[in-house]
């Protein structure tokens, strides 16, 4: 509760320039598989043109449907800070593995799914550590390490680290 006070100016202004600029919703809902494999809707900042399709697409810095201020909102996460209603609802937490679509977990493996026996969360050992540079398989290789290894004093390390990596933007797109 307290993080959405914080930033509730800032998801304001946001989501008022992005209905200024596109007329459309400034906040979009995207399908997620959360813990114990149920899905739920994830709410991030919108930053592409035209339907927003989750299927296999070109992914990066190049990606021409993303806007140019966009790919800024992306660079620093706040496409993100949506994320904190889903972290008030329950169904996500401020740290843990990354949500995954569902197309995704439906070709995970047994020992993949131990990535479901936690709530996804907002940042991760994914985020400082690499982000959007490391390849798929790292990132469920730092989830999977995450949630065998979880305590307060993790979580605490993971949430302090976060800005400095967000702030520098490398990774992000």
């Amino acid at each position: 509760m307290l993080f959405i006070i914080l930033f509730s100016p800032l998801i304001l202004v946001i989501s008022v320039f992005i209905w200024i600029k596109t007329k459309r919703r400034p906040i979009i809902k995207l399908r997620r598989v959360g813990y114990g494999g149920r899905e739920f809707g994830m709410y991030k900042f919108m930053t592409m043109r035209g339907k927003v399709r989750e299927a296999k697409s070109p992914r990066g810095i190049d990606d021409p449907r993303i806007y140019s201020w966009g790919k800024w909102l992306r660079r620093m996460s706040l496409d993100e800070l949506p994320q904190l209603i889903n972290v008030l609802k329950g169904e996500m937490s401020l740290v843990g593995p990354r949500p995954e679509m569902p197309g995704e977990v439906a070709k995970y493996r047994a020992w993949q799914r131990m990535r479901l026996d936690v709530k996804p969360g907002l940042t991760g050992l994914w985020q400082i550590l690499g982000r959007k540079d490391l390849p798929l398989s790292q990132n469920l290789q730092y989830d999977l390490y995450y949630v065998a290894s979880r305590s307060l004093w993790f979580d605490l390390w993971i949430l302090i680290r976060t800005p400095w990596v967000v702030l520098m933007g490398k990774g992000a797109y």
